[in-house]
């Protein structure tokens, strides 16, 4: 990857990591339509960090009340029901899910879940279910985020942890439970993206480990493309806020189905492979060596050096 690349793959994770649109989806396909490596699980986990580092400090006073809090409630009762503290379990609880699907499933993931017209499919049927849920919405009554208990965080939990899947969207799975449990849009994305620091700078740090080894994008363009995407992940949050206090989600719904059809639409036609870009093959029965191949327009597989073979 080089400095261009890392720089427009950073702008795209900035811009479309709050948005319910699936950030990892929009890195993949893109990457696929204009010819380029895909950037793999690696590259997205770290560039989130970017992106998730501008929530830490956008709701820099948020976080700090709720984690200072639930440390101080560990041993002072009486904070317990505050609702800070409380906010620092529910964040935990709704963990849960997408950290014992994510390892259990890591490989899947990282492979077979990027096949694009997985990511065309998931487009489009999440944003039939974000419409659903935001048509049905309560208007009034809303529940606002103190409103929050501890089967609806896990309720939130296992909506984000299907974002593992690229195209589903992580804000845009958990707003979506959120809209159908009955709460505003508002309180919806703000436990949304409180809900994804844990889980995200989690994944980010592990996969660090990955860059600049085998397929992975090399460190330079990789910490670029991080700070691109937490300076315009920071203004999107502000904006996307700001317009779903007084907007529904349909244009939103509207692109992604328009991107996903456009995405089955070429694969079908021959004009996309499938798995075009770097793809991962497991290794054969016996043997602990990963080879990668890059698929090539016409479908065939060529060998993707590596400075460093990976092993299991």
């Amino acid at each position: 990857m080089d400095w261009f690349h890392a720089a427009v793959l950073g702008l795209i994770q900035g811009l479309t990591e709050f948005l319910p649109v699936s950030s990892s989806a929009h890195l993949r396909v893109f990457s696929a339509l204009l010819g380029w490596d895909d950037p793999g699980a690696a590259f997205t986990a770290v560039t989130q960090l970017g992106t998730e580092s501008a929530v830490l400090i956008y709701f820099r006073r948020d976080i700090a009340a709720i984690v200072s809090t639930w440390i101080r409630s560990l041993w002072t009762p009486a904070l317990r029901r505050d609702r800070n503290a409380r906010m620092g379990w529910f964040v935990i609880v709704g963990t849960l899910p997408i950290a014992i699907l994510g390892k259990l499933f890591q490989t899947t993931i990282e492979t077979q879940l990027r096949d694009l017209r997985i990511i065309g499919t998931t487009l489009i049927l999440f944003g039939v279910i974000l419409a659903v849920a935001d048509r049905t919405r309560a208007i009034r009554g809303a529940r606002g985020i103190d409103s929050l208990t501890f089967p609806h965080a896990l309720v939130y939990g296992a909506a984000q942890s299907l974002a593992l899947i690229p195209g589903v969207s992580r804000s845009g799975g958990t707003i979506s439970a959120g809209l159908f449990l009955g709460y505003s849009r508002e309180a919806a994305a703000r436990y949304s993206f409180l809900l994804a620091v844990p889980a995200v700078l989690a994944s980010g740090i592990l996969e660090l480990f990955k860059i600049g080894e085998g397929p992975a994008p090399a460190w330079g363009p990789t910490i670029l493309a991080t700070l691109i995407a937490f300076a315009v992940g920071y203004a999107a949050i502000a904006w996307f806020l700001k317009y779903i206090s007084h907007h529904s989600f349909l244009p939103f719904v509207i692109y992604r189905i328009l991107l996903g059809v456009l995405i089955i639409g070429l694969v079908t036609a021959g004009v996309l492979a499938p798995n075009a870009g770097a793809v991962h093959q497991p290794p054969h029965p016996g043997q602990g060596r990963r080879e990668w191949f890059l698929k090539t327009p016409s479908g065939l597989q060529e060998p993707f050096s590596a400075a460093r073979p990976c092993w299991t």
